[in-house]
């Protein structure tokens, strides 16, 4: 198939386009005892930040309480290849896939919470919703201020 086997770091303009793809990040955290954590979340993204949402408790919650630093990880155009069928050593996945490193802020400011969610479902459904006061007030909306980021290609 005359892949390309070796991965490669991308440009930012890729890099934007992987993280619109996708439906879902895998948000990596670590407790006190610095053991890991990592959830799967829907998302919103815009400016620089990874906008999320979840209950208010939980254990995910208490986790990013005590220690705000995350890695989300975003991969998609997940493809089997190989070079030669029958040597299994060949074969790889090619991906794209992309590493964001920050803090997250979570976001108490009412009107705030309104547009984190909106950013949320915008990329899910394409348009705004209303909300009424009760749900915004139960929610627990965040954002991920991105310090680094980094993306990375195979086979493509």
């Amino acid at each position: 198939m005359g892949l390309r086997t070796k991965a490669f770091y991308i440009d930012a303009k890729n890099i934007e386009e992987i993280i619109a793809k996708c439906d879902v990040c895998f948000v990596g955290m670590a407790d006190t005892d610095l053991m890991p954590y990592v959830v799967p979340l829907n998302f919103g993204y815009k400016d620089g930040c990874i906008y999320l949402h979840s209950a208010q408790e939980g254990k995910k919650i208490d986790i990013l309480r005590s220690n705000p630093q995350v890695c989300i990880a975003f991969s998609t155009d997940h493809v089997l290849a190989w070079q030669h069928e029958d040597v299994a050593c060949s074969y790889l996945m090619k991906y794209r896939s992309v590493q964001v490193f920050g803090q997250v802020e979570f976001i108490t400011d009412y009107d705030e919470k309104i547009a984190g969610m909106n950013l949320v479902m915008q990329k899910y459904t394409g348009r705004d919703f209303p909300y009424n006061a009760p749900s915004i007030h139960e929610v627990s909306v965040y954002k991920v201020v991105i310090e680094k980021m980094y993306g990375k290609s195979l086979g493509y």
